[in-house]
């Protein structure tokens, strides 16, 4: 009877720090954390996002801290996803494009083994004014991307003054200058899409998102969930069966920007942060 509880603590101290927790303060390197993607060894590549340098952090979620750091020879004009494929190429989003004119659309490709460095310049083939004159078009936004048989995929950022329409593209892995597929689009429940993941066996997307609005006319409104993409056909990610998973508010919805997969029903999400929350990372489970 005596070593029942002994040895449950003594199991639950060997256990890593993480693993006991539901969420960890990011550092203040991380503070506008807006890509997030898991390699084998459980650590984590991020970055921020514009208006920071172009600098990738390798974090260790167990140790809770930043365990390398590499300055990239790029401008950071406004990073906002990242993902990986099977070689560990890395491929880092620059399409952040908020006021929806930019023509200068790319997806840096880095490999943090051999330090060597290329480039994909794309342009969305539904977008023909830069900006569109109707704000409410403005869907040529992005910042959520997964590699995935050999392609990318970019899914749409809707702005606040239009519906709720998520688009998903396709590009080709390679280095060079592509117009992009169009390949599927949905409307979805969150208004607009900040980071996306696939499972390591390929059958489920997440998607971060948040929606902010009023209530009544003048109270504030928000909300921030993970959408749980499965069972789509024919790599159409969006025509899926969907499961939503509130996350965690403070008074106002977090800015949730990354999302990535540990294991089976357990995924990491990554809010940045502002004046009243701290950019933290946390651990989910999807409903099986």
């Amino acid at each position: 009877m005596r070593q029942g509880p002994t040895l449950l603590l003594i199991f639950l101290f060997a256990v890593p720090a993480f693993a006991q927790k539901k969420r960890i303060k990011l550092p203040d390197a991380l503070k506008e954390v807006s890509g997030m993607v898991r390699l084998n060894d459980g650590t984590l590549w991020m970055h921020n996002d514009s208006r920071n340098p172009p600098v990738l952090f390798r974090y260790d979620p167990m140790a809770e801290q930043i365990v390398e750091k590499k300055t990239l020879p790029l401008p950071n004009r406004d990073w906002e996803d990242i993902t990986v494929d099977p070689s560990g190429k890395l491929y880092l989003g620059d399409f952040g494009n908020n006021g929806n004119a930019r023509r200068d659309l790319r997806i840096y490709i880095y490999q943090p083994y051999n330090q060597l460095l290329d480039s994909i310049l794309f342009v969305y083939p539904d977008q023909t004014a830069f900006p569109p004159q109707d704000e409410s078009d403005w869907n040529f936004n992005c910042e959520a991307m997964v590699f995935w048989n050999d392609s990318l995929h970019l899914f749409s950022k809707n702005v606040f003054k239009g519906d709720y329409t998520c688009k998903h593209y396709v590009l080709p892995a390679q280095p060079g200058l592509y117009t992009a597929v169009l390949r599927d689009k949905r409307v979805m429940p969150e208004r607009v899409v900040t980071g996306a993941a696939l499972s390591h066996d390929g059958r489920t997307l997440a998607l971060t998102g948040y929606t902010m609005g009023k209530q009544f006319g003048f109270l504030p409104k928000t909300r921030a969930s993970v959408l749980f993409l499965t069972d789509w056909t024919d790599n159409r990610f969006l025509s899926g069966k969907m499961q939503k998973k509130k996350l965690p508010k403070c008074i106002f919805a977090r800015q949730f920007e990354s999302v990535t997969h540990v294991e089976g029903s357990v995924w990491l999400v990554a809010n940045e942060g502002r004046a009243s929350q701290a950019q933290a990372l946390w651990r989910i489970k999807q409903k099986r």
